[in-house]
């Protein structure tokens, strides 16, 4: 795909966001089960449960089991990383060609009822961007800032990375609904995350349409001796600064006596 296309495919991905969503039929209420995750010296990654229930309105009655599917969305931090390609030049592997992700969440994951792609016509997964393939992951081409198919060489480079180190996922037939309105699912935080702010967005969809939406928020950060150690640095950095500078001539001088010769 060349620039121009893919500047044009933004484009019309920026303009089905603005579009007006459908008017909400049912009220939709989650909650996770903490909203915050502090990560310790021993952190190896958090298992989240998000429960939610759909409310009826005076005029929107609960349609009948299995008529509604969930599309669950948390998304981390946003950073900008480069993806490049190695070729060989004068008979030696190096960097031939790079491409800039721009602004792009550090972690992505999609839980949904179904597969994404049964939940609703592509144009309306993409108005929302439902799942990874439908997610806007800006990149610099040239002097241009754009994204393409999901097919392009570097974005399928950067979405196997993110997949294997375990920060963008996608999750079908793992929503469950307990009962009629009330659903849960379960969403995996590895180690590799970073410390910030997160997004959940919870959908609701029926017969390929957005009916309600919720959002909330998780953060992760840090706890312990290591929050205390960066909390000190920031606040105090005089202070943290002639402290790391007494401790080393402290060890310089203790390690002069053990280790001296007479």
């Amino acid at each position: 795909m060349t620039v121009r296309a893919g500047i044009i495919g933004t484009a019309l991905a920026v303009a089905a966001l603005a579009l007006p969503s459908p008017a909400a039929a049912q009220r939709l209420v989650s909650s996770l089960s903490t909203h915050q995750v502090r990560v310790t010296s021993n952190y190896t990654g958090a298992d989240l449960v998000l429960f939610g229930t759909v409310e009826p309105t005076d005029t929107a009655p609960l349609r009948p089991p299995g008529s509604y599917d969930i599309a669950i969305t948390v998304s981390g931090p946003r950073e900008t990383m480069v993806t490049r390609r190695k070729g060989r030049v004068l008979g030696v592997w190096a960097n031939v060609e790079s491409r800039q992700f721009i602004n792009v969440p550090s972690y992505l994951a999609v839980v949904t009822t179904r597969p994404v792609g049964a939940i609703a016509p592509r144009e309306e997964l993409l108005r929302h961007q439902i799942g990874l393939n439908n997610t806007v992951l800006t990149q610099r081409i040239g002097t241009d800032f754009a994204d393409v198919v999901p097919t392009d060489p570097f974005r399928r480079a950067f979405m196997r990375i993110k997949q294997e180190q375990g920060l963008y996922s996608e999750r079908p037939n793992a929503v469950t609904f307990l009962s009629p309105s009330l659903f849960r699912a379960d969403i995996p935080l590895p180690a590799q995350v970073i410390f910030g702010s997160y997004d959940v967005e919870v959908e609701l969809f029926a017969d390929g349409r957005l009916l309600a939406r919720d959002q909330g928020k998780l953060d992760v950060r840090k706890d312990g001796f290591e929050e205390f150690v960066a909390r000190s640095a920031r606040e105090h950095s005089l202070l943290y600064g002639l402290a790391a500078m007494t401790m080393a001539l402290m060890v310089g001088w203790l390690s002069s006596v053990i280790f001296r010769r007479d």
